[in-house]
């Protein structure tokens, strides 16, 4: 777990285990609609954990894995910053909490989710998490591009990786399998390619 596919490199300032349980818990319980804005905050601009650039690597590396973007997410900074201890802290933070949670607001749901103000609460949620997750969506594409030189073929490729990732996913309502099954080796076929013309 060490190399993280080249997504992290391990850190000289180790952490303790406790205290990364500690702030992948409260990012977890703060995680209304969605852990991962609450993450990018945590991490990137609280913390400094992960630069924007990092955690974008992670995020991308984590989507091709299986299970939870978010847990794989963690499990990447904690092995980075305490080893298999940390990574472990990350993961049980991540779920420990929410699964009393989810427990209890089901049954209370089973119970009063046919009342009208119950609908009209979880409608509104529902919106401030779609804002929470794009205002993430764009403080990645921010940093990304941030020190961009357009000139380079590097930098168009991924501009246009992903307008044609958000026309597949947000306009033709495309899979999201069939989408990263061919964007990814696309993406990774380019890059690739370019890296050695450059060389």
């Amino acid at each position: 777990m060490h190399s993280q596919a080249g997504a992290l490199t391990q850190r000289t300032d180790q952490l303790s285990p406790a205290t990364i349980f500690f702030v992948f818990s409260r990012l977890a319980l703060m995680g209304f609609g969605g852990v991962m804005p609450f993450a990018y905050r945590a991490l990137v601009e609280q913390h400094k954990w992960l630069t924007a650039e990092e955690f974008a690597k992670c995020m991308a590396l984590s989507q091709m894995l299986p299970g939870p973007t978010v847990c794989n997410v963690g499990l990447m900074v904690g092995n980075r910053y305490a080893g298999i201890a940390g990574a472990l802290a990350a993961v049980g933070g991540l779920i420990i909490g929410p699964f009393f949670i989810v427990i209890g607001l089901g049954v209370l749901y089973q119970q009063f989710g046919d009342l009208a103000v119950m609908r009209r609460a979880i409608g509104g949620m529902a919106a401030v998490a779609a804002g929470l997750i794009l205002a993430t969506a764009a403080k990645m594409a921010m940093a990304m591009f941030a020190k961009a030189r357009w000139r380079r073929q590097h930098d168009q490729f991924k501009l246009l990786l992903m307008v044609l990732a958000f026309i597949a996913l947000g306009l033709l309502k495309w899979p999201l399998a069939l989408v990263f099954c061919v964007l990814a080796p696309l993406g990774t076929a380019a890059f690739y390619l370019l890296g050695e013309r450059h060389e």
